[in-house]
């Protein structure tokens, strides 16, 4: 048994060097702290970004994107473009840490484990539970690949299925973590049917989690199947060592997940069986460097005992310093950041005070657009304005981008319209939108997305504002629109 499990009567359990390593990670996936004070996600550069582990991009904390999402988006885009780069970083992660990923840095890992701990009676592993741990690669084959690359090449349409229909890390770090904010309860009036098909899911997913050890990993989730694939040769991992090994099975009895032997596919590489080898044949490594569990070369050279013992208090100092200056950094540093908090000049053309709701009149703002021209809200008074927020992941953006574009072709001297896309470029937008032909104006937003900030928008996509000839606000929703509703609100702010 490790020696931080070790409980003495009246004192606390000392958490395990994983659990350490769980919480850490979780930190440092999600480390813009202010997101959970603000109700806001983080758009800098960095969420262009996989991060390893089942992390969902629109937590609120986090400062990466989950590598599913970034596969699904890839995949769907396969008309336009490759995905070199979200299938080389999967296959990096794959190759390097293999599932030591989901052992030891997946902040969906650690929720189920702590949900684990809840007492209760418990299901054992059996014949059922190894049968049920295929279905994962069911849903790999389905979701995350077949249905994305269908809609993606037939419909050329961003169709994340797995994130849509089933993903409950989505539900309970993205949804969830917006909703519990009081900055975001607008967004209470736009939960659907398929808000509460996604609810239900989590709900049962977390109580699988509290009867069986990790049901999510070991039943349902495409990542840990992806990188089960890697695990027999992964640079990281645990590794048995075969001369020491007599073949009792106390390892794999001991496992919590569905393992037939130490490493196989299910193994999520935490290395608890090492706590119970009685010949200290298992451990984990880096190549050829143990990084826990029985060294023999180690045993008993005091002079090496200390090297390492010393190369450890390195290695926390530096881990220690990283994770410090990613949470200054995102939180304070990052230019993105900052560029939202300066006060957006004004214009004033009216009465009307200077706001995103409906009445007010909007700061000023300029854009380039994907032609070289310029979008000055400014010199748009006289006209009608529409100001459309959308982006290649979102599929009723895209279906309704159409619309705007009809609406810009029937009014095209006496409407000023401009497509956005956040700064958070998965997907070439301006490649992307060639295959529309569209004519209005489009451009990506500011860093920081300041034009998001003026308009008063969220997470949420697509967003459509309406001005009227004075520059004033009558419409600002986050929701869908059709040819019927636009032509309706052309109607109203030409009054």
């Amino acid at each position: 048994m490790d020696k931080n499990e070790v409980h003495t009567s009246g004192k606390f359990r000392r958490p395990t060097t994983r659990r350490l390593v769980q919480l850490y990670a979780a930190m440092l996936h999600n480390a813009y702290l202010r997101g959970f004070i603000e109700g806001k996600i983080y758009e800098g550069k960095a969420k262009a970004l996989c991060v390893p582990g089942l992390n969902c991009y629109s937590c609120p904390g986090a400062v990466g994107s989950c590598p599913l999402g970034s596969l699904q988006n890839a995949l769907s885009s396969t008309g336009h473009r490759a995905g070199w780069y979200v299938l080389g970083i999967l296959l990096l992660f794959g190759i390097v840490l293999g599932r030591t990923i989901c052992g030891w840095l997946c902040p969906f890992g650690l929720i189920q484990e702590l949900l684990h701990k809840i007492p209760t009676l418990k299901i054992r592993k059996s014949k059922v539970t190894r049968v049920l741990s295929r279905l994962k690669y069911v849903i790999l084959a389905v979701f995350v690949i077949g249905l994305p690359l269908y809609y993606g090449l037939t419909k050329d349409l961003p169709y994340p299925a797995f994130c849509k229909f089933i993903c409950p890390a989505g539900t309970a770090e993205g949804a969830v973590g917006h909703l519990a904010n009081p900055a975001n309860t607008s967004m209470f009036g736009m939960l659907g049917a398929l808000f509460t098909n996604k609810w239900v899911i989590l709900l049962v997913v977390f109580l699988a989690c509290v009867l069986c050890y990790r049901a999510f990993c070991r039943f349902i989730c495409p990542l840990g199947a992806l990188y089960g694939l890697f695990n027999r040769f992964s640079i990281v991992g645990v590794k048995v060592d075969a001369d020491r090994c007599t073949g009792c099975g106390t390892c794999v009895r001991h496992c919590g997940m569905d393992v037939k032997q130490v490493g196989d596919c299910e193994c999520i590489q935490c290395g608890k069986c090492m706590d119970h080898c009685s010949q200290g044949a298992i451990s984990l490594k880096a190549g050829k460097i143990t990084l826990k569990g029985n060294d023999p070369a180690a045993a008993g050279d005091s002079v090496r005992e200390n090297k390492h013992r010393k190369a450890k208090l390195i290695f926390r100092g530096i881990a220690l310093a990283v994770l410090c200056f990613a949470l200054v950094w995102f939180n304070f540093l990052d230019p993105s950041i900052r560029k939202t908090e300066q006060t957006a000049a004004t214009v004033t053309v009216s009465d009307a005070p200077t706001g995103y709701e409906e009445g007010n009149q909007l700061a000023d703002f300029t854009l380039t657009c994907y032609d070289g021209s310029e979008f000055h809200l400014a010199d748009t008074r006289g006209k009608v304005v529409v100001i459309n927020r959308w982006a290649t992941w979102c599929t009723p953006c895209i279906e309704e981008l159409p619309y705007f574009n009809d609406l810009y072709l029937a009014h095209p001297d006496d409407i000023a319209m401009i497509v956005i896309h956040p700064s958070m470029i998965v997907t070439d937008p301006e490649e992307y939108l060639e295959s529309f032909g569209l004519a209005m104006p489009c451009a990506t937003d500011g860093e920081g997305d300041p034009v998001k900030e003026i308009i008063g928008g969220t997470t949420t996509l697509p967003q459509t504002v309406v001005l009227n000839r004075k520059g004033e606000v009558i419409y600002n929703s986050v929701s869908s629109v059709t040819p019927e509703e636009l032509e309706s609100l052309y109607q109203k702010a030409s009054e």
